[in-house]
Order: C-alpha cells, then structure tokens, then sequence
C-alpha cells in the first residue's frame, strides 16, 4: 500500500512534530485531530502521521479507543510492513542477544525499543512467548509467529495474553498455543540456578530476565548468608543466592503456584536442603518474622509495581516507604537490604528517596552501594522514560 492509499491521521495545529520526527514513538488522543474518519479506524490500522500542514511524518499504526491512539511503526511513511519487515527487524533484535547470552534464554524483543510498539517476546530455548499488547500486533499475530520461527528456529511460539496493557487496548485475556506443544513448565539455567517458568499460567512471560543482573550482584552478598525472598515469584534472587552459597533462603510470595515452582526449581538447583518457603501477604509475613524475632543477612524485597500510572504515585511512594521501613527491621546489623521498583511512573529519585526515608524511619543508618536496573537485553528507548521502568537499590546497613 503507497502513501497516497492509506489512511492519514493528523496532529493539531498546536503539537509540534519534531519530537515524532526524533523519535518519540507515542501519539496521545489530545494530539491528535479526532474526527469521524480518525475514529472511524478500525483498531491495529496502518496510517500516515501527517503534521498539522499535512505533511507527511512517519508510518503508525492506529487504535482510536486507546489514550495512545498512534504508534510509530516506521519513520518512513513509505515502508511496508509485511513479513520482511518483521524478520528484518526481528534478526536485529537477535543479533544483539546472541552477542549477550551464550544460551538462548532472554528477552528477544522489549517492545518499542527494538522498533515493534507494544510487542514483548521472550525466548525459553525452543520456546518464545509472544505478549501482543498492541492491536496491530493480534492482527499480525500469525504473521510474526511465523517470522519468529523462521529467524530463530524456535518450534513452540505461545501468545501469551494476560497483563493490564492488553485490557488498556481493548484486547482479550486469552492466552494459546500457536504452534508447536508445551506440556509444563520449562527449565531455564540462569546465573548458576535452576529457574521453572510457567509460561501458559505463569505471571507475564513466566520469568523475570530483566532482573538477571542484579540477582548476581544480590548473590554476592548472599555468600554464607541467610536471605528472605519477599515477593519471590518462582524464586529469582533467592534460587541465585543458593547457587552462590547462601546458608539458607525463605521465599515468600502470595502465590502458593509461584512457590510450588521456586521449591522445583531449588530441587532442580541440587539446593532444596537449604531452600524454605512461606505463603502470604508480605507485609503481614514482616510482621510475623519480626514478632518471631527472625533475622536475616540480606532481604530482598522485588515487590509487583506499586505505582502502574501517575495517578497511583503517591500511594505506591508510600507503599515503597512502608515496605523499606518494615524490611529494613529484619536486617541483621551490617546485612544488606535490596529494594526493587518496576514502576515506570516512580522514577529512580522518588523511589530512592522514599526508600531511604523509609530505612531512617526504621531507625537505621545506610550506605548505598549500587543501583540496578534491567538487564541489556531489556534496552532503553531513547525518548521514552517508561522503558527505564526497574530500579534495584542494594543498601549496607548499619552494625
């Protein structure tokens, strides 16, 4: 399809394009002309940016019942996207991985950052699960499946549906099979361990790769100590710190699945002897250690995002404080504190600066060592802030 044939969407006078022109990848329902036409368009259609002097800007595609109505797809308003463009765009994303991991376990492509707007896919060996949260990408869905197997080899490709961005853009909850089989979870070694990724039931993908680094560096202060694993999902810093010689880990998640999973991974690991595991809540699992008079060397704590938007800010700043303040009680004098946000909309001052408030007013003192984020295989669009949405604060404190 040219130029001339498709659709053509455009700004108001009063939004400037040069930002799209340098590479912001969203357009918002109020920078845009929304007319009967522009809303007209059916979800997951391909259109022309054009200015507000109907100049052509790049290439979008359209979702008129979302708050971002457009996603650039290409800055050429000319290009086809067809099962070239994808594999040409998805051997990219590839090149970058196989020059990070030895083994083909990783985030294959993060979203608008390896240029496919809204489409997660990462890879379990001979496995990939897709997350379309766009609605160009369901109607593309068997066209990339397919572009998938082919660049990759990968024989199983599993659409997997669940997460808050596919009900934003009016998508369904149902996760399948695309091609091949799956019969259970699937082994992943990751930093030494042995991970079990659920990746029909699991949460998001089944696996968290973008925490990869920072359960290195958790691990090494883990050496000979005992670790508390709060919101352990199938146990990713925990199952790293056995491998690194932790004396004992307690995993603590409200999902008994979840448990169920890190307790097959700690056995697959060779380190269940040294593996234990509590379900609930995990502010109410603090309080029951700490009456108990539990201690521990390190804790973590990789808690779900507590702030998903701007409007849930200021509850999820004093959420993180809380939980800093509660966690940080359970430290051993000297032991080390990890704290961890995935929240986009609490940036890496508002978290950090909620999460020290929150040791102070537990009364202890910190140096911060190091700050984390998500690993290289999650890369960072350049003009999109919400890439840059984990943070991990690794905290000394005091004797």
């Amino acid at each position: 399809m040219t130029n001339s044939s498709r659709p053509a969407i455009r700004l108001l006078p009063k939004t400037d394009a040069r930002p799209i022109r340098r590479g912001m990848p969203w357009v918002y329902d109020n920078q845009l002309v929304m007319d009967r036409r522009t809303r007209g368009l059916a979800p997951g259609s391909i259109a022309v940016l054009q200015d507000a002097n109907r100049s052509p800007v790049c290439l979008v595609t359209v979702n008129p019942n979302s708050k971002i109505v457009a996603r650039v797809l290409d800055s050429d308003p000319d290009a086809d996207v067809d099962r070239e463009w994808i594999e040409h765009r998805l051997r990219y994303a590839l090149s970058l991985r196989e020059r990070l991991y030895d083994t083909p376990y990783y985030r294959l492509v993060h979203a608008e950052a390896d240029g496919f707007p809204g489409v997660v896919i990462d890879r379990f060996g001979d496995v990939a699960a897709i997350q379309p949260n766009a609605a160009w990408a369901e109607q593309y869905l068997d066209i990339l499946a397919g572009a998938l197997r082919t660049v990759t080899g990968v024989t199983t490709v599993i659409k997997n549906a669940s997460g808050r961005a596919r009900a934003l853009e009016g998508l369904d909850d149902q996760s399948e099979v695309l091609s091949g089989a799956i019969d259970g979870p699937v082994q992943v070694r990751m930093n030494e361990a042995t991970y079990m990724a659920d990746l029909l039931g699991g949460q998001k993908t089944g696996l968290f790769y973008d925490q990869r680094p920072n359960h290195v560096f958790a691990a090494r202060l883990s050496v000979g100590a005992s670790v508390l694993d709060l919101f352990s999902h199938v146990g990713g810093f925990g199952l790293a710190a056995l491998a690194a010689g932790a004396s004992s880990v307690l995993a603590v998640d409200g999902s008994q699945a979840a448990l169920d999973l890190a307790l097959k991974g700690a056995q697959a690991s060779g380190h269940v002897d040294r593996f234990a595991a509590r379900k609930g809540d995990a502010f109410n699992v603090i309080e029951q250690l700490s009456s108990e008079g539990a201690r521990f060397g390190v804790v973590i704590c990789d808690p779900p995002a507590f702030a998903p938007s701007k409007q849930a800010l200021d509850a999820g700043l004093r959420a993180y404080e809380k939980l800093a303040r509660q966690a940080a009680g359970l430290v051993e004098p000297g032991g080390y504190l990890v704290l961890c946000s995935c929240s986009h909309a609490a940036d890496l001052a508002r978290f950090r600066n909620a999460s020290l408030r929150g040791v102070g007013r537990a009364g202890r003192c910190a140096q911060l060592l190091h700050t984390g984020f998500a690993g290289p295989d999650h890369p960072q669009h350049r003009s999109l802030a919400e890439s840059a949405y984990l943070k991990a604060l690794f905290l000394r404190l005091d004797e």
